[in-house]
């Protein structure tokens, strides 16, 4: 009971130092009006204007392809993989778009694969290999884009656990390899982990989607004290996929719990209270670990609340790499280093701290973190275009001469060939 008592004695001073220092540093905030510069060239990036160095034809398919499989499950639109419907939106209206495949930079092909769930509204990826084979089918036949560089000046919106792997368990995505007909195409995609036969070396990593007007309607004054020092919702153990309890986020969630459920500085569980969003405001850092694949949610939502973002996923490539400085807003702990999290946190020196919160702070960070409707300068959808720039021109070596053939149409497993 003593040491019980002195532990939180402990845990109150110690956070009642980092509140003290806060509360200076917002006073100083708050008389100067200004965040912290992002500096070096990813703030350079980071507000780059992507209009007028880019255009991108936008195919039309059947609506069976999109419009249709969206309009039979609405609930579509707010799970985490509904960048492809929006990105397709957002398109069809931006200055970018053009209407003359001739004077394209790039080709789009909107198909949302994302959009069949469970009852729950998990998603299946199960069809999506069939539907993208479909409609490249569809697009190579109807149009001479295609077949002249096989796709190497197309982009796929591929939201995926595992991208254009698709399937959301790793040693199946393994298994089954990137979709064949997408070798050459550029992916845009939520999955990123170096050395993963998922991750094509040219992708663009973006973040997964999160309803803005829902996190917006749940903000608190930014005066409000950041009284947790550690702070995680959502599973350790995924015992319906993993029943032995030690594939599933590689271990790293089950170590989280084991070590520190009973820790005062870390507010941890698998509940998920109404009140959600608005404790990660009151939070120091938000512990973002991987699950079955290595990016989740929580990484857009800690950025938005200003929860420096603890990521746990060895080897994580992070959305718009090249534009966000994660080094310097996030913290890294491998994954077999879990058990130290408690002495990695209380070793950062407070002056850290208050300059990745002020990173944080600047409203640039934020905006590149999300889809908003409609569209802002510098969100997440400009910074996909401005990533699409970056790969412009295209190398002369990406147009095939006559006869010849890069890509196998009868790769891959045999389901993957039923027509769609």
């Amino acid at each position: 009971m003593c040491e019980m008592r002195n532990r939180r004695w402990v845990l109150a001073v110690f956070l009642l130092c980092i509140e003290f220092c806060l509360r200076i540093e917002a006073f100083k905030f708050h008389r100067t009006q200004q965040t912290e510069r992002i500096s070096g060239s990813a703030g350079d990036v980071l507000e780059d204007d992507p209009f007028g160095r880019l255009k991108v034809f936008v195919y039309e398919l059947p609506s069976k392809y999109n419009k249709k499989i969206l309009q039979k499950d609405p609930r579509c639109l707010n799970h985490m993989f509904a960048a492809e419907i929006y990105m397709h939106r957002f398109l069809l209206s931006s200055p970018v778009r053009t209407l003359n495949p001739e004077e394209a930079d790039w080709f789009y092909t909107p198909v949302y694969t994302t959009c069949d769930l469970t009852p729950n509204g998990l998603p299946l990826p199960f069809k999506s290999p069939r539907m993208m084979r479909s409609a490249i089918q569809l697009i190579s036949s109807n149009w001479p884009y295609w077949n002249r560089t096989e796709g190497a000046d197309h982009f796929f919106i591929t939201p995926h656990d595992f991208g254009a792997c698709f399937h959301y368990l790793e040693e199946k995505a393994i298994e089954r390899g990137i979709l064949h007909l997408l070798q050459r195409a550029t992916l845009v995609q939520t999955f990123g982990q170096r050395n993963h036969v998922c991750l094509k070396d040219d992708s663009i990593i973006i973040p997964p989607y999160a309803p803005p007007q829902k996190m917006q309607a749940h903000l608190i004054p930014p005066s409000t004290p950041r009284s947790i020092f550690v702070y995680f919702r959502g599973l350790f153990y995924d015992v319906g996929n993993d029943p032995e309890g030690g594939y599933y986020a590689r271990g790293a969630r089950a170590s989280v719990w084991e070590n520190f459920k009973d820790n005062p500085l870390f507010d941890i569980s698998t509940e998920h209270p109404t009140t959600y969003y608005e404790d990660m405001q009151r939070a120091v850092f938000c512990l973002c670990p991987l699950g079955w694949a290595p990016w989740s949610p929580r990484l857009v939502e800690a950025v938005i609340f200003g929860c420096i973002p603890v990521i746990i996923a060895d080897d994580i490539v992070l959305p718009f790499a090249d534009a966000i400085p994660w080094e310097e807003i996030g913290v890294f702990v491998a994954e077999k280093d879990v058990p130290k999290l408690d002495t990695i946190l209380t070793s950062i020196p407070i002056d850290e701290i208050l300059k990745k919160q002020r990173l944080l702070a600047n409203p640039s960070m934020k905006q590149a973190m999300l889809f908003p409707q409609p569209a802002q300068p510098r969100d997440a959808f400009h910074q996909i275009l401005n990533g699409l720039a970056r790969k412009l021109p295209h190398d002369k070596r990406v147009y095939l001469k006559s006869g010849d053939k890069f890509l196998n149409w009868t790769a891959g497993p045999v389901a993957d060939l039923k027509p769609w």
